[in-house]
């Protein structure tokens, strides 16, 4: 799911979120050969486009959804 850092601009029209939260259940990741996630389960956020490669490490693991989205924003805040 792709979320807004800063929930004011869900209604700014040509914004686009810029986090996206996962649950991850803790099994390896691979992906041509190459692993993708190791982690362990929770749920986890990242800064990420909608469509293109996050951009940093995940955050996480938190024990629930909103756990991870309230850490986004205090993390994010400008």
């Amino acid at each position: 799911m792709y979320i807004y850092s800063d929930p004011s601009r869900e209604d700014v029209p040509h914004a686009l979120p810029d986090v996206e939260v996962w649950y991850h259940d803790g099994i390896v990741k691979m992906w041509s050969g190459n692993v993708l996630l190791n982690h362990a389960r929770g749920w986890y956020w990242w800064s990420c486009f909608p469509g293109c490669l996050p951009d940093g490490d995940a955050h996480g693991p938190f024990d629930t959804e909103a756990e991870a989205i309230s850490n986004v924003r205090e993390e994010m805040e400008v």
